[in-house]
């Protein structure tokens, strides 16, 4: 049923000229090189530390490393982080979840 919910979306989304992070529950991620980086639409923090911050998202986690990590900005659904920003990764929730 999640797989023909998902494909009627990206339909949607396509027919329609709909942005995807809107219709399809993406994030929306927005870096000033590497000093800043702006996350729209994830679904909490799962860790926050000095060199590490992972984020849960609707379909899996986002995991940011690097320096000096600083939170600017929380809200329920965005976060500004601010440090030196080295390496930014999407990792998949497994299927079977």
């Amino acid at each position: 049923m999640a797989k023909w919910r998902h494909g009627l979306k990206g339909w949607l989304t396509s027919r329609l000229k709909l942005p995807a992070d809107a219709v399809m529950d993406l994030p929306r991620i927005t870096m000033v090189g590497q000093l800043h980086i702006y996350i729209e639409n994830h679904q909490g923090v799962l860790k926050f530390s000095n060199e590490e911050v992972r984020l849960l998202l609707k379909q899996g986690q986002l995991l940011i490393k690097g320096k000096d990590f600083m939170l600017k900005t929380i809200l329920p659904e965005e976060i500004l982080l601010e440090g030196k920003i080295e390496h930014v990764s999407y990792l998949e929730r497994p299927e079977d979840l």
